[in-house]
């Protein structure tokens, strides 16, 4: 499991569309049971729910969850200040979710580059 201090250290979000509950967890570094938890007190956090009431989440829940994750482990906010920092600011503007999407965006094109240059 991460540490809190190593938000940085999160693995990319691969090119999917969904992702279960156990994959969400590896990416974000955080247990199941907290993503569970974290369904009830953020409204931002919203997964689709298919049979069995299975939880499949989307490219911008694990950005969510991984700003949430920052903003209670990293920052130190509570639940509650961390409710209103997200109602308060709109995802695009955050800094450190602008930094993980220029990241990913890296990793992808260098991807992209090694399969170009084969």
């Amino acid at each position: 499991m991460l540490e809190p201090g190593n938000n940085d250290e999160l693995p990319p979000i691969p090119g999917k569309r969904y992702f279960t509950i156990g994959e969400v967890s590896d990416l974000c570094g955080v247990k199941p049971h907290v993503l569970r938890y974290w369904e009830q007190e953020f409204p931002q956090l919203k997964p689709v729910k298919r049979r069995g009431n299975r939880r499949y989440y989307q490219r911008h829940d694990v950005l969510v969850i991984r700003q949430i994750r920052s903003l209670l482990y990293d920052q130190g906010f509570t639940i509650g200040g961390a409710r209103q920092r997200l109602a308060s600011t709109d995802a695009k503007d955050d800094v450190s979710q602008s930094q993980q999407i220029v990241r990913q965006v890296r990793v992808e094109l260098e991807e992209l580059l090694e399969l170009l240059k084969r």
